[in-house]
Order: structure tokens, then C-alpha cells, then sequence
């Protein structure tokens, strides 16, 4: 009976994950990039530096940083070392071009779904509540697809945002320290209770403590192997832009991949790291502190640039320059082998060190996606039963087996995308008109 679940599940994702999800997702960010005048390119310094301005005496609960760190507090994950390893694995390493896809056109797609979220957002007994449910409800005038969105995503935080975070981190931990996956789970499951229960300001402090250090910390160590490698680099570039457009052969204990295995795995696990076109990190954007939609976007435009572009390409270049990628290593255990290739033990340790950190910052940052999307469902009053069960689950998605729960993750994350890209193709007059309001003024 397991197994036939199993089996459906990893069916339903292919589907899901077929060319009309691909061609949706990356369609559109390209139209949203000609709309905008490649608005990503224009206006990335800018962008970067709102982050640091407060918009004193505003509606919202927390700063541009804190929304920000949030929302990469959720986005920076196992997605950015587990997940790129696997989209090299199942794509080879022309799926780390079609990474960089989606990070160039997600930009301007994540711009676009935070000025909706702020534009539409409201009080609530919580804070400022907005994201998807609310833009495609009151201002696509679509209230059953957002209701679907939001059942879609209160489902999808129990994957992307929790089991495979806890399941990742839990087999790490035990090749590399020799703890059992429960141990893990529980100590997971306490440290994620003790953030959480705090709400959007709890978790707002929090990530803006842990984020920028994890980050830093994690790029600096990749950024020493490459260095002690990097002879190697010119070549994992090559391979890159060779096998985006042309199919590689097994060689070693690589089995080798098509065009369409590139795509796909670089497409679904670039949207996986940086959720883009999800609509999951609007929801965050939504309770920051802002005069204008468009300041709180262009803030909420960088996460994708930093996730993807940054921290993904350090994974993926330190993985190509080393030798286990062609030796059948498992996906789980990859970026651990090619940092420990090059730093011995401290390299494992430094993976398993990012990798707690990471999926912690993640458990945190999707909780808080997931209780406003019970909130739209059921109430406010739900919240505090559902983070009882979002804690629960942890020490379960510890114990349970990656493949499947990463299926489970890609299912839930392509029935998320689909509202909201509708929605977003909807309004995309509206982020035009408001993109043009604030840079006329």
C-alpha cells in the first residue's frame, strides 16, 4: 500500500512538473520582464540598498530587513545544498544554467507578487495579513482560487517548509555525527516550538540574526574551496553551458542526462530554493513596515538574487569542481563529499553545520506562511492548533525516506504556483501601473 502511495505520488509530480508548469513558471517571468522593461537589471542597486531604510510610523509589523530575512529564512534551505546537488544528480550540470533561469526571470517575478501582497494586504487580528489568497481574491475578484492557493500552501508547508528540512538535516547529522534521526527530530521539533510560539515579531528578531550570519558563514567556506580549486572553476563553467543544450553521457558513476532531465530538475529545484512564482514569500513582504508596495518589491526582488544566483551557484560550483558528483554519491551526501574533498572532516562539518541551520531557518520562516493561510481558511483562532501540528511533524519528517518526501515537496509547490501565477498574469497590469507610479514621482 506504501509503495502504490509512493508510486502515485512521484507520478503526480512529473505531472505537475510537466512542460506546461516549466513553460508557465519561466513564461511568466519573461513576460513580467519585457512588461517591466527588465526592471530586475535596472534597479538592483536601488533594491539593495531599501533593505537597510525604515519606513518610520508605517502599517506593517516588522522592517524591510527583518520581512526580508524572513522570507530568506525560508527560502535559504536545504534547497540551496541538498537540492542542488539532487537537480545535478537526476539533471546533470546543465540543470545549474536552468537554476540561473529561473533566478533571473524570479526576480521580477517576486517583485511582482510582493507589490501585490502589500498593495491588497489588511489588519488582522495577528498583524498584516496579504500574500496571493488576498491579490487573486479581492483584486483579480477570484475568491475560490484564492481559497485553493491557500489550502494549497497550508498542504505545502508541511513539505517544503518541514519534512524535508527536518529529513534532510536528520540524515546528514547521522552520516556525519552518527545521531539517530529522532534525536534530531526532537531537538528540531523543541528549538523550532521555541521561536515560533513568539509570532511574526519573534520571528521577525530571530532571522534577523541567524540569516545574514548562516549566509555569510556558508558562501565564505564555499567561496575557500573554490579558491583552493580554482583551476577546476573554468571547466565546471563549461560543462555548465555545455549540458544546459546538450545531453551528457554516463560517465563514471554519473548515469548520465537528457536536455529535458536538465530542465526539469534545474527549473523545479531553482522554483524549490528561491519560490519564485510560488507565492509563498510575498506572504512575509506583506507584514512589512512601508508607504509605498513597490519599496517593500524591490527589497523582496533581491532574496531571489541572493538565494539562487549567490548561494546555490557556490553549491554547485564547489560540486563540479570536485569529483564526487561522477562517483554515484547519493544526492543527500554530495555536497558533503565535495566539501570533505577538499577540507577533509571540517568540510563535512561546516555541511552539516549549514544544513541545521538552514532547514532551521526554513521551519521558521514557512511556519509563518503557513498560519496566515489557515488564518485566511479557518480563522485566527486555528493558529495556535495549527503550530502545535507544525511542530509535530518535524520529528516525522526526520524518520521519513528523502525521495518521497522531496515528491511530495515538488507536488504541493507546482499546485501552489498555479493560482498564483494566474493571479499574477491577471494583475500584471496593476504592477505595471504601480512600478510606473513610484519611479515617475
Amino acid at each position: 500500500m506504501q509503495n502504490s502511495f509512493e508510486t502515485l505520488i512521484s507520478t503526480l509530480s512529473g505531472w505537475v512538473w510537466g512542460p506546461p508548469m516549466l513553460t508557465l513558471l519561466v513564461g511568466t517571468g519573461l513576460y513580467l520582464t519585457i512588461l517591466l522593461k527588465g526592471l530586475q537589471f535596472r534597479v538592483l542597486p536601488l533594491a539593495f540598498r531599501i533593505i537597510f531604510h525604515k519606513d518610520h510610523g508605517e502599517d506593517g509589523d516588522i522592517s524591510h530587513f527583518a520581512a526580508l530575512m524572513t522570507a530568506l529564512a525560508a527560502t535559504v534551505g536545504i534547497g540551496n545544498i541538498v537540492g542542488v546537488a539532487t537537480a545535478i544528480s537526476l539533471g546533470g550540470p546543465g540543470a545549474v544554467f536552468w537554476m540561473w533561469m529561473t533566478g533571473l526571470v524570479g526576480m521580477v517575478t517576486k517583485y511582482s507578487e510582493a507589490v501585490l501582497a502589500v498593495k491588497y494586504r489588511e489588519k488582522g487580528d495577528h498583524g498584516m495579513r496579504g500574500g496571493p489568497m488576498y491579490y487573486i481574491s479581492k483584486g483579480a475578484g477570484l475568491p475560490w482560487l484564492g481559497w485553493l492557493f491557500a489550502v494549497f500552501t497550508a498542504l505545502a508547508t508541511f513539505g517544503i517548509g518541514n519534512m524535508t528540512q527536518a529529513n534532510a538535516t536528520a540524515k546528514i547529522f547521522e552520516s556525519t555525527f552518527h545521531i539517530q534521526p529522532w534525536v534530531t527530530g526532537v531537538v528540531l521539533m523543541v528549538l523550532t516550538a521555541l521561536v515560533i510560539l513568539g509570532g511574526i515579531r519573534s520571528i521577525g528578531k530571530f532571522t534577523s540574526f541567524l540569516v545574514p550570519f548562516m549566509i555569510v558563514g556558508y558562501v565564505g567556506s564555499a567561496l575557500v574551496v573554490l579558491g583552493l580549486n580554482a583551476s577546476e572553476i573554468p571547466d565546471a563553467f563549461a560543462l555548465i553551458f555545455k549540458h544546459a543544450f546538450a545531453p551528457m553521457a554516463a560517465t563514471g558513476g554519473f548515469a548520465g542526462a537528457t536536455i529535458a532531465s536538465a530542465m526539469r530538475f534545474g527549473i523545479a529545484r531553482g522554483v524549490f530554493s528561491n519560490e519564485s512564482g510560488l507565492g509563498s514569500a510575498p506572504i512575509a513582504a506583506a507584514a512589512a513596515r512601508t508607504y509605498d508596495p513597490v519599496r517593500q518589491a524591490l527589497v523582496s526582488m533581491t532574496q531571489t538574487f541572493i538565494d539562487t544566483l549567490v548561494v546555490c551557484t557556490m553549491t554547485a560550483l564547489v560540486i563540479l569542481t570536485a569529483t564526487p558528483w561522477t562517483q554515484g554519491v547519493s544526492p543527500g551526501q554530495l555536497t558533503s563529499a565535495s566539501f570533505g574533498e577538499t577540507l577533509g572532516v571540517t568540510g563535512e562539518i561546516i555541511v552539516a553545520v549549514a544544513t541545521s541551520l538552514f532547514a532551521y531557518s526554513t521551519l521558521i520562516g514557512w511556519n509563518y506562511y503557513g498560519e496566515k493561510a489557515i488564518e485566511y481558511l479557518l480563522g485566527s483562532r486555528s493558529i495556535r492548533i495549527y503550530r502545535i501540528i507544525f511542530i509535530a511533524v518535524v520529528i516525522v519528517g526526520a524518520m521519513m525516506d528523502l525521495e518521497f518526501v522531496w515528491n511530495i515537496s515538488d507536488l504541493m509547490n507546482g499546485m501552489m504556483a498555479l493560482p498564483n501565477l494566474i493571479g499574477l498574469l491577471l494583475l500584471s497590469k496593476v504592477v505595471k501601473a504601480e512600478t510606473d507610479r513610484y519611479f515617475k514621482s
